[in-house]
């Protein structure tokens, strides 16, 4: 029979193949849409764009509703890697989640130093703060084996946190006025999911119907109606997965089974072919050199790269964390580099910023070259770098006091969007034998989230968290 280190590896391997296949496509679909809106086609694509269905154009469908169900598996994949994978222990969050801190604040302060003193550009900040990592995952595919799978996982969990901070980002700057109403249907629905959850209701239906009355609430309250998507993840019931890659009787697990390779596959690329298609007619080395695109550029480009690896070489040299298993500085920099790919959450995010068509346009130009640059000079540095054998593990481990390897968990096996990494898995050595222990923090289980434990260990979101 297999171990459970061989089953974990196996499912590691399989999102990884999936995740890069989605990046690919993103990356084709991309490419498309700006042949599409420079060509005589091009009159079509945008009026289609805007064409009215049920009181909203095309476009406000894609980015308020189709996006929705995106940020429901980034809130399923945030919510079950920190109670129950990647991020379970305080040791494992420390190199991503600073690393993510820094690529977050070094390309937004790059951005307000290229538009200080506009107020309307300045709105931008956040566009350049956010990574790609399944078009990052597909480029790194095109390298094969040269790319350690310890450096795949960590550009995973450092998305994870990076989309968590996405999300508060949008829910926090790029909020309207809000409708009080709205708001208080909102809450009530909410508290009705919470209710469900509390009751330990396992049928996927009730949530999902629950979820869709929540999205219309929100779309009218003045909050982005992709933020729906999020707070219903938060109340869809975890069953710990245990010694499995994943448990099927988890609605979570199902869930996020079910919805992520319609996101890979479907949500993600119409997104793309949608936003990506910008005309390149009159643009000119000066329209590349106006604040708001070089702005962008410039932050997913330089601060990216510098704002990851200065404060992960911060905490390594301070002895927070460790560089990742069998890879080398070089390598790490041209992960670095691959984390400057914005593309879907940048384009995202320069929507809500800029209600101005124009300054989404230069928003749009901006995140394009600046994210090939950044794929364009990850892959060469990871390309030109010859494999590492740095012994070093990946990240320091807190091992509980009779914990064995044999009962390491992991997370979901889905082929999601955004990660899928088992926990387990992310810490094997080069050596089967001396693959890592698992010890999930203490605080982070919550209510009977973690009943293998036989009691409650204090209040969470729902029983099953």
């Amino acid at each position: 029979m297999p171990t459970n280190t061989a089953r974990r590896l196996s499912a590691l391997q399989r999102f990884l193949e999936s995740e890069a296949s989605a990046g690919l496509l993103l990356m084709a679909v991309a490419a498309l849409a700006m042949v599409v809106a420079n060509s005589p086609a091009a009159p079509v694509y945008f009026a289609a764009l805007h064409a009215p269905v049920a009181g909203l154009d095309v476009l406000h469908w894609i980015n308020d509703g189709l996006m929705a169900v995106f940020f429901l598996l980034v809130g399923l994949e945030i919510k079950r890697e920190v109670l129950d994978g990647q991020l379970s222990t305080a040791s494992s969050r420390v190199l991503p989640g600073i690393a993510a801190l820094g690529g977050i604040l070094s390309p937004a302060l790059i951005f307000v130093a290229f538009n200080f003193g506009d107020a309307t550009a300045v709105r931008g900040w956040a566009v350049p703060a956010a990574t790609d990592v399944a078009f990052a995952l597909g480029v790194m595919s095109l390298l094969g084996s040269r790319v350690p799978i310890s450096l795949k996982i960590f550009l995973t969990a450092l998305a994870i946190v990076d989309d968590l901070a996405a999300v508060l980002i949008v829910a926090v700057f790029y909020t309207a006025d809000l409708n009080p109403l709205a708001l208080l249907g909102a809450a009530a629905t909410m508290a009705a999911l919470v209710v469900m959850n509390r009751l330990k209701v396992q049928r996927l239906a009730p949530y999902v119907l629950a979820g869709a009355v929540l999205w219309v609430f929100v779309l009218q309250s003045g909050v982005h109606a992709t933020i729906a998507g999020v707070l219903l993840a938060l109340t869809v019931p975890l069953r710990k997965s245990g010694q499995e890659t994943d448990d099927p009787a988890s609605p979570l697990h199902r869930l996020e089974h079910g919805a992520a390779p319609w996101v890979a596959f479907l949500v993600l690329p119409v997104f793309g072919f949608a936003n990506a298609g910008v005309s390149l007619a009159g643009v000119s080395v000066g329209s590349l050199l106006a604040p708001i695109p070089l702005g962008v550029a410039a932050g997913l480009f330089l601060g990216k790269q510098a704002g990851v690896l200065a404060t992960s070489w911060l905490a390594i040299r301070m002895g927070w964390a460790s560089l990742p298993d069998q890879a080398s500085w070089r390598q790490f920099y041209g992960v670095a580099l691959l984390c400057g790919i914005g593309f879907t959450m940048s384009l995202f995010i320069g929507l809500l910023a800029y209600s101005d068509p124009h300054l989404q346009e230069a928003t749009k130009l901006g995140v394009i070259v600046g994210s090939l640059a950044s794929g364009l000079a990850g892959w060469l540095v990871l390309r030109l770098t010859p494999p590492s054998t740095n012994p070093v593990a990946y990240p320091p481990r807190e091992v509980g006091e009779g914990d064995h390897a044999e009962h390491g968990g992991g997370g979901s096996a889905a082929p999601a969007v955004m990660t899928g990494i088992q926990d387990g898995a992310a810490r094997v050595r080069a050596d089967p034998s001396t693959a890592s222990r698992r010890s999930p923090s203490p605080s982070l289980r919550s209510g009977e989230d973690h009943q293998d434990s036989g009691q409650e260990k204090g209040p969470g979101v729902s029983p099953e968290a």
